[in-house]
């Protein structure tokens, strides 16, 4: 888990800046199991998996604790783009979603990982040559044995939809398509609280 400190006011899976966004998705779902909120990202990535289904073009591994564990999977199925959804401290009431630099998730805290999160992302960039994004849902409770909160199950539904959202405009199989940084407000969101940190 992290700790960002700094918000703007606008979130979402649409853009202001073009990016290349290809077919191939990898989802990673990152965090404890056991600790409460702080498994939101597999709770994304299990949630993803009813709503896609068996695609070629879409790859969704609840990785756990230790996602760099799944390198070797991410480089034979050469993904176009990489999100990694895991929850993080930011301030911001519970069942937030913020789309967080990569760059910047060594500075924002403490983790429960292995290995930080920023590391694992340059390395991802670099070797493979995808873009790479940080999803962060604000969790409200992670002792050890505590459920997922109402307010961050709300966060997984909208979060896993906007992903499905997402995917299904992808195009057909091989095909590329521009699609815009996260900036303004998203209808595949729109149920929970949605920012960009920076």
């Amino acid at each position: 888990m992290r700790t960002a400190t700094e918000r703007s006011d606008a979130f979402s899976l649409a853009a202001s800046k073009p990016i290349v966004m290809a077919m191939r998705t990898a989802v990673i779902g990152v965090g404890q199991e056991l600790l409460g909120d702080d498994a939101a990202g597999l709770a994304v990535c299990r949630r993803l998996q009813e709503l896609v289904g068996d695609r070629g073009t879409a790859l969704i591994i609840p990785a756990g604790p230790a996602p760099e564990n799944c390198t070797a999977q991410l480089r034979r199925f050469s993904p176009d783009w990489v999100v990694l959804v895991d929850a993080a401290r930011m301030a911001a009431a519970p069942g937030t979603v913020c789309w967080i630099p990569w760059e910047q998730a060594e500075a924002m805290g403490g983790s429960t990982h292995t290995l930080p999160l920023r590391l694992l992302s340059e390395y991802l960039s670099s070797s493979m040559g995808c873009r790479v994004s940080l999803l962060g849902i604000q969790p409200a409770e992670t002792t050890l044995g505590a459920p997922l909160s109402p307010s961050v199950e709300e966060a997984v539904e909208s979060v896993a939809r906007g992903l499905a959202a997402r995917m299904a405009e992808s195009g057909p199989p091989g095909s590329r398509q521009s699609v815009l940084e996260p900036q303004s407000p998203s209808p595949a969101f729109a149920r929970g609280r949605q920012e960009v940190c920076s």
